[in-house]
Order: C-alpha cells, then sequence, then structure tokens
C-alpha cells in the first residue's frame, strides 16, 4: 500500500514480446488490453504482429502503453524516438521496471502483489496492471515545447518578367498567415517566442516556439497554396525517465551539508531513487524537494557525530537519525556508490550514508516485513517500529485499532469521550502545525544569526584578499615591464652580437689575406711584393658606398672596378675624396669621369693585363704591376698635360693674330 493513486478511466496495453525479435522479421507480441473505463475492468488477451500493434494503437490510443523493456518496441535510440513521435497524442509509453536501470518484472509485480507468470502473456498483463496502479516510468523523448513553422509553400523560382510580383505575393501569403497563427496563439492563452526573417515583400518564414503540447495548439500541420505549416515538438537530448506520479512512498534520506549540499534518497527496499546538489537553494527549497520525493523515515549522514544542518532536516521531517560509529571513509564510500550514478562527490557523500543507513537496518526491515499482513502497509509499519521502538504486534495493534475508528470494545470512558467537531480537530491542527513552526522559525533566527556572522567575515576575507590583489597586480605589472625591457635589451645584445661576429670573421679575413702563402706567385717572395685591392662591382654611387661599409676606401688603396662604365660627375667626384693610389677598371670610364679623375691626380689603368687574386670578397695584387700601372698613367699624363699646353699656346697665338687683323 502507497499513496498513489489507480490510473481509473482509461485503457492500458501491456505488451510483451511473443516470438522472434524486433530486429529480425516479423516479431509477434502478446498484447493485454485492460480497459477500466466501465464499472468493471475487462481484459482481452491477443497475439499480434508488429504492423497489427500499431493499428490497434492507432486505433484506441490507449492512455498507456506498458511494457518491460522498451527496447522490445525498437532497435535502437533514434528508432525508439521515431515510435514516440509517431504515437497518439494522449498514448504515453511506460517501462514498468524503472528508468535507465530497471529491476526484473517478476521482483517489481511481487514488490506491488501484482500476478505474474514468465509467459508472455502473463507478463504482459502483469505490465498493464502496473501500469494501471500508476507503478513505472513514462518514457520520454520530446520536451512539453512546439515549434510552428509558417514557411513559403512554392519556390520563388529562377525568374521572369513577373518574377518580382510573384515573389512579393508569395511572402505578402507567408506574412499574412504568420499573424493568423499568432492570433490563435493569443487567443488560446499560450506562451510563445517568435523569429521571422523579412524578404520582399514579407516574411520568407516565421518560426513559433510555444510552451505547449502540438495537440494543445490550435494549429495543424498543413499546405495550402503559397504557404505551409510544419509542426514539431522540440526533442530532448537524450531519452528521459518520469515518474507517472510523485512518489510517497517511505523513504531514506542522505544529506552531506555544506557550501554545496548533496542529498539522496533511497527506498525502503535499498533501491535508489534520487539524488540531487545544490549551492544556492536553502533548507526549505531542500525539504520541499524531499517532499515531492517520499516521506523520509531515516535521515542519514557519513560523519560521527551528526551535523547540526542534518539533525534540523530530521526533526523538520520527524525523522529518526542515524550516523555511523565513525566517519565513513572514501574508499568504503567508492565501493558502496559503484552501481550508481551521480555526478560530484557531495551526492556520492550523501548517497553513501543512506545507503549504509539501509544496510543497518536491512535486517530489522526484513524482520519486520515477514509479520505485517498483505493487507497492511509494510513501509507505514516499519516507520512506526523504528521511530516508536515498539513491537510489530503493539504497531499493527495500533494501525488496527486507528482503522477500528478507536473502538476499544468495553470501555465505557472510552465513548464518554465528546467527539470533536470539525472545527475543533481543525483548530488542533493547526495549533500544532504553529508550534512546529515557530520552532523552526527559532531555529532559522539562530540559522540566520550565524550566516550574518559567516558574511562579516567573509567581507573581512574579502577586502584582504582584494588589497593583496591589488598588490599583486602592481607586482606583475612591475614584473611584466622589466621582462619586457630585459627582451628588448636581450634582443640588442643578440643584435651586437650578430653584428661582432660579421665583423670579427671579416677581421679574420682581412688577416688571412696577409698571411697567404704565396705559392702561386714564383717571383714573390715575401709578403711586401703583395698589395690589397678592394673590388667594386660596378662604377655607381650605390656599389662604391656597399664596398665602403663593408671594407671601406682609405687614402692610398688600390681600387678594382669589375664594370667601369656608366660613371657620372658625382660618382667620379665621390671616389676622387678617398684619393686611392690607382684605379684598375675593367671596361672604359666615362668622359666626364676619366676628366674628373685626371684633375684630381688619381692613376686609372686596365686591368687586364694585370694578376688579380681574389680571396671572397677581398683581393690582391703585385705590387710591381701596381706601379708600373702608375708610372704607365703618369708618363700618359704628362704627355696629355704637354698636349693641353701646347694647346692652349696655339690658341693664344690664334687670338693675337686676330686682335692685330683689326
Amino acid at each position: 500500500m502507497n499513496d498513489r493513486t489507480s490510473a481509473l478511466d482509461s485503457v492500458v496495453f501491456g505488451i510483451d514480446i511473443q516470438s522472434g525479435d524486433i530486429r529480425g522479421d516479423a516479431p509477434s507480441y502478446a498484447l493485454v488490453v485492460v480497459d477500466s473505463r466501465a464499472d468493471e475492468v475487462t481484459v482481452e488477451r491477443d497475439v499480434v504482429s508488429f504492423r497489427k500493434l500499431r493499428r490497434l494503437i492507432e486505433r484506441d490510443e490507449p492512455a498507456l502503453i506498458a511494457t518491460d523493456n522498451m527496447y522490445e518496441l525498437a532497435t535502437d535510440k533514434d528508432d525508439l524516438v521515431r515510435f514516440l513521435r509517431w504515437l497518439p497524442h494522449e498514448s504515453r509509453l511506460v517501462q514498468v521496471t524503472g528508468a535507465e536501470r530497471p529491476e526484473p518484472l517478476s521482483r517489481v509485480a511481487a514488490r506491488h502483489g501484482v500476478p505474474y507468470g514468465k509467459e508472455p502473456m502473463k507478463e504482459a498483463e502483469a505490465a498493464a496492471r502496473l501500469a494501471l496502479a500508476n507503478v513505472g516510468y513514462e518514457v520520454a523523448a520530446f520536451e512539453n515545447t512546439t515549434t510552428v513553422k509558417v514557411s513559403r509553400g512554392r519556390s520563388t523560382g529562377k525568374g521572369g518578367w513577373s518574377q518580382d510580383r510573384y515573389t512579393r505575393r508569395i511572402h505578402g501569403s507567408v506574412k499574412r498567415q504568420s499573424r493568423k497563427v499568432e492570433s490563435a496563439l493569443k487567443e488560446a492563452g499560450l506562451d510563445y517566442e517568435r523569429d521571422v526573417t523579412e524578404k520582399y515583400g514579407g516574411y520568407s518564414n516565421a518560426i513559433f516556439t510555444v510552451e505547449a503540447r502540438p495537440q494543445d495548439i490550435p494549429v495543424s500541420s498543413r499546405r495550402s497554396g503559397d504557404t505551409r505549416i510544419e509542426i514539431e515538438r522540440e526533442r530532448r537530448d537524450g531519452i528521459d525517465f518520469e515518474p507517472l506520479v510523485k512518489r510517497r512512498d517511505r523513504v531514506i534520506v542522505g544529506i552531506d551539508p555544506g557550501t554545496t549540499t548533496g542529498v539522496a534518497v533511497v527506498g525502503l527496499d535499498g533501491r535508489v531513487l534520487d539524488v540531487h546538489s545544490t549551492r544556492t537553494a536553502d533548507t526549505p527549497a531542500i525539504i520541499e524537494w524531499l517532499i515531492e520525493r517520499g516521506r523520509p523515515t531515516l535521515v542519514a549522514a557519513d560523519v560521527y557525530p551528526m551535523p547540526e544542518t542534518v539533525e534540523k532536516f530530521r526533526r523538520s521531517f520527524d525523522a529518526v537519525g542515524w550516523n555511523p560509529p565513525s566517519d565513513i571513509a572514501v574508499d568504503e564510500k567508492l565501493h558502496r556508490t559503484r552501481e550508481a550514478a551521480y555526478e560530484n562527490d557531495h551526492e556520492r557523500d550523501a548517497l553513501a550514508a543512506a545507503l549504509f543507513a539501509f544496510d543497518a537496518h536491512e535486517d530489522q526491515f526484513e524482520r519486520i516485513s515477514r509479520k505485517v499482513p498483505a493487507e497492511i502497509d509494510r513501509e507505514e509499519v516499519i516507520a512506526r517500529v523504528i521511530s516508536s521502538e515498539e513491537s510489530v504486534e503493539a504497531v499493527l495493534r495500533t494501525m488496527q485499532s486507528d482503522d477500528d475508528g478507536g473502538d476499544d470494545g468495553g470501555n465505557e470512558e472510552a465513548h464518554e469521550q465528546p467527539e470533536l467537531s470539525p472545527e475543533e480537530r481543525e483548530i488542533r491542527e493547526l495549533k500544532t502545525r504553529v508550534e512546529r513552526l515557530e520552532s523552526h522559525i527559532d531555529e532559522l533566527t539562530d540559522e540566520l544569526d550565524a550566516k550574518e556572522e559567516t558574511i562579516e567575515e567573509y567581507k573581512t576575507e574579502l577586502s584582504d584578499a582584494r588589497r593583496k590583489e591589488r598588490q599583486e597586480a602592481r607586482e606583475r605589472r612591475e614584473v611584466n615591464r622589466l621582462e619586457r625591457d630585459n627582451g628588448r635589451l636581450e634582443r640588442e645584445v643578440e643584435s651586437l652580437e650578430e653584428r661582432n661576429e660579421a665583423l670579427s670573421e671579416k677581421l679574420e679575413r682581412l688577416k688571412s689575406l696577409w698571411k697567404l702563402d704565396h705559392s702561386n706567385f714564383a717571383d714573390v717572395n715575401t709578403e711586401k711584393n703583395l698589395v690589397p685591392v678592394k673590388i667594386v662591382e660596378q662604377f655607381t654611387k650605390a656599389a662604391l658606398d656597399e664596398t665602403v661599409e663593408q671594407y671601406g676606401i682609405s687614402a692610398g688603396d688600390v681600387v678594382y672596378f669589375r664594370d667601369a662604365s656608366g660613371a657620372g660627375r658625382a660618382t667620379a667626384e665621390r671616389l676622387a675624396e678617398f684619393e686611392p693610389r690607382v684605379v684598375l677598371r675593367t671596361g672604359n670610364l666615362s668622359d666626364v669621369a676619366e676628366e674628373i679623375l685626371f684633375e684630381a691626380s688619381i692613376p686609372v689603368s686596365p686591368a687586364d693585363g694585370m694578376t688579380i687574386q681574389e680571396i671572397d670578397e677581398l683581393a690582391i695584387a703585385r705590387e710591381k704591376e701596381v706601379e708600373s700601372a702608375i708610372a704607365d698613367w703618369e708618363e700618359r699624363a704628362a704627355e696629355r698635360q704637354k698636349e693641353q699646353q701646347k694647346s692652349m699656346v696655339d690658341q693664344i697665338i690664334s687670338e693675337h693674330r686676330a686682335e692685330n687683323r683689326r
């Protein structure tokens, strides 16, 4: 016996697979139809194919379709979702053996006093009768939210002379139809959200997200002319299980208090019913959550002694408390909860407390159950025995006496007690409730004071933490600045080291130039017979500046131009400023450049007849050949100077004769 009600005035289908398999060919099902709509409950039995089963479901629209395993009707999860989407709006699929971890059907049937047999037809009937008694979980794949989409019923086409008018008409039709749908939703008083996509002439689509089931929406799917309406129920992330009714059985509650409170609910048979954890909910919210899941008989903690917070919950439910003789070790908690599902350590600790409390009372529960007749609520007897510490017999006598209206069969004083009127009984109950609430208010006031003190402590800690954080922030900024400066200096050092390395290599090459083994020169025996040559690729300012930057050109150096053509006045004047000893060239100088170098007394000689040995970017030449080239230039320069003087004397004489003729 429990506080659940029966699913009266409805048709229930009980289903169990008779032969074959849903994954194979042509499975058959044992079908039991229990109809409780008439004065007497009728039961019909049949063996049907899967196709006929679907036709019967469409025809009769049963309130519940009960089975011990939902995957007897679908091959996998996606197939199950398609089956649930196909079901009539008023029909619900129920798995009577539990949620994610179903029990054997025989055990569930025995617990609820339903006849059971191993034949498929008897299992189907047991499932139907259990569902009729609101035992089991509804298999749900959809939210109570429905999407209504109004969109174009025709394509706008690829173009044409009347394309704009055609498109505008379709979009206008969608807009008008969406307004009609919105008006119908408002008249039905449904909450919804609208999302429209505006296009030329109106809407291309309008989507309404409605907080209701499809059967509650005054709009149906259809396609008419330029528009169409599609209705689709919003799917959940997975498959959920919802109990047919809120449980009000006697339960064992485990609580793990703290910043995050963990709560677990376990049945008197040791089954895990639910777990929960929260950081924000207060005591009344947790009490409400527990009330929705049963009537707490035992409230347990996983530590010794029982925390004051857990004790408050125990007093709120007037339940029996339980705590271990010493704190439960973590490995013991992990072992005891290994088969249960939980999300964090708080839920695990609360669940462990409830399960260890069940273990401590399991033998007592079994002894009590053996003594309780079938017509008496076993859980109520267990709750009274462990709370009053009376014998089972005494509790049974009290319960039977209560059921008989308190008649003790001869006690005249009992009959002389005046019967309380409904108003007096209500007043007495209200007084009791007021006393309990006042006591609870006192407890909450004390708890509020303690929390205010804790808040003040937290404020002080927060102020200190902020001050420390500001100081650390300043230190971090200073460290970041120093790190940036250090990085910049390191990059500068690397650049200077690279430049120093390049200059060192250049210096080594210059040194090697002066230490060459002159075995290639048969007539040279000492380093004094060689002279370094500075090479310039072209007679241009850019090439000249590049050589100056890399090796430098000083007065008295020998400069060699690989290509002497193209030099202008500015380049020649730039070279003359260095006062080289001699300029060796390949190719011809321009007249302007040759004139400037001649005026600057800088020797210029072809390099064709000279022996120049190149080493990397450097070169050497024989001193004798350089001197010979200079001597040749000096001779040419002397002759040129004589020619110039002779030309100048002839010009003077010519000018003098011309004046005398006048």
